[in-house]
C-alpha cells in the first residue's frame, strides 16, 4: 500500500473513532436524563430508564393542574410514580382545538413514550390512530365500543383501554331526574355539539326518555360559540321549563355562560358534571370525573408493569353523584321531593 493511501486510511479511521466518541457521549447524556433516582444502599445504587408518559388532551395545560389531572398525579404518586423523579410525563395539548389532536398525538410518538394517557374520547381516538404500538389508556371516554376506540369493554384488543363515562347511559336519567323535581315539566331544551363522537347517542337516548314521560325534547347544537348566542335567543323565545346540557370540552367552556342565561331566564338546569353545578348550575348526574381520573392510574401501572392492554377489560364506572347546588334552589323557588333530596350525595352552598 502506498504511504499516501494509508495516511488517508488512517486519518478517516481516526475521524471514525471521535465520530462514535461524540455520539456515544450524546447517547450517555440522552441517558442520563432519562434515568431514576436511586433507590436503596447508596454504595449499590445503579441508574436505571425511568418510564416516560405522554399525556394527551384537548384542553390547555396550565402551571397549575385542573383538578381532573391533579387527581391523575395523586393517583399516580399513591403507586410510587413522581414527576421527574421516578417517571417522565410528557404533556401535549390541543389547545382546544380538535384538529390539532393527531399532530399533538403523532409528537408522543415521536418522542418514544412508553404509554400515552389520553383524556377524552377525541384524544383517545387521536392516539389510537397514532400508534398500534404503545399501549394507550383512556380515562372518561363516553361508549367507547359505538366510537371505536376498542372492539368490546370485556376484550378491548389492540393496544387501547381504559375507563369509560357512560355518558350515553345516563341521558336518560337525567330527563327522569328533572321530572322529578318539576312534576309539571313537558318541554326541555338540550344544548349539544354535534362534533362530539358520542352526544348523537346521548341525544338518542335522552329523547326516547322525554318521549316515555310526554316531555317535549328540543335539540340546540351548540359546537361553536355563534351556536350557542344563537341557541339562547331561541330558548328565551319558545320558554321550555328546563335546560339539558351534555359534557363536552366546550360545554364545560361554557358552563358560567350557561348557568347565568339559566337563572335570568329562571329556567332549572341540569348536567353530567358537578363542575358545572359549582359554576351556578341546578344539579348534575354522573361518574365523579376526578375519580375517574385518579383510578386510571392503576391502569397505568398494570401497563408500565407489563400488562398488555387487549387483556385489560374496559372498567365501567360503579358510582354516580347527584349534586345540587343549594343557591340555586332557592333562587328559582324549587321544592326537592324527598325522593331526590334522600338520593344526593353532594350539596353545594
Amino acid at each position: 500500500m502506498r504511504r499516501r493511501e494509508f495516511m488517508t486510511l488512517l486519518g478517516g479511521s481516526a475521524a471514525s473513532v471521535v465520530s462514535s466518541l461524540a455520539l456515544g457521549a450524546q447517547l450517555g447524556a440522552r441517558t442520563h436524563q432519562l434515568t431514576a433516582a436511586p433507590i436503596g444502599d447508596t454504595a449499590r445504587q445503579t441508574t436505571a430508564r425511568i418510564p416516560r408518559i405522554g399525556y394527551l388532551t384537548l384542553s390547555p395545560i396550565s402551571d397549575k393542574p385542573s383538578p381532573e389531572r391533579a387527581a391523575f398525579l395523586r393517583g399516580l404518586r399513591e403507586l410510587g410514580y413522581i414527576d421527574r423523579e421516578t417517571v417522565q410525563i410528557e404533556y401535549r395539548s390541543a389547545e382546544s382545538y380538535p384538529e390539532l389532536l393527531p399532530e399533538a398525538a403523532e409528537a408522543l410518538v415521536e418522542q418514544g413514550v412508553d404509554l400515552i394517557a389520553a383524556t377524552g374520547v377525541v384524544p383517545a381516538l387521536a392516539a389510537k390512530q397514532a400508534t398500534q404500538n404503545i399501549p394507550v389508556v383512556f380515562t372518561y371516554v363516553s361508549d367507547p365500543v359505538g366510537n371505536g376506540v376498542v372492539a368490546s369493554l370485556a376484550k378491548p384488543g389492540g393496544n387501547v383501554t381504559g375507563l369509560s363515562a357512560m355518558q350515553p347511559e345516563l341521558a336518560g336519567k337525567k330527563v327522569e331526574l328533572l321530572k322529578e323535581v318539576l312534576p309539571a315539566l313537558s318541554r326541555v331544551a338540550a344544548l349539544w355539539t354535534s362534533a362530539h363522537p358520542a352526544h348523537m347517542r346521548e341525544l338518542e337516548e335522552a329523547q326516547a326518555a322525554a318521549r316515555r314521560l310526554g316531555i317535549s325534547l328540543e335539540p340546540y347544537d351548540v359546537t361553536r360559540l355563534t351556536n350557542l348566542e344563537r341557541a339562547f335567543a331561541q330558548i328565551e323565545s319558545d320558554r321550555p321549563h328546563a335546560i339539558l346540557t351534555f359534557f363536552d370540552y366546550r360545554t364545560l367552556g361554557y358552563r358560567s355562560m350557561i348557568a347565568e342565561f339559566a337563572i335570568n331566564q329562571r329556567l332549572p338546569t341540569i348536567f353530567s358534571s358537578r363542575l358545572f353545578v359549582e359554576a351556578g348550575g341546578l344539579m348534575s348526574y354522573g361518574p365523579d370525573a376526578e375519580e375517574s381520573f385518579h383510578s386510571v392510574a392503576r391502569y397505568v401501572d398494570r401497563v408500565l408493569r407489563g400488562a398488555k392492554p387487549s387483556d385489560l377489560p374496559v372498567e365501567q364506572p360503579t358510582r354516580f353523584e347527584l349534586v345540587v347546588n343549594s343557591k340555586i334552589v332557592a333562587i328559582l323557588g324549587i321544592n326537592i321531593p324527598p325522593s331526590v333530596l334522600l338520593r344526593i350525595d353532594r350539596m353545594i352552598e
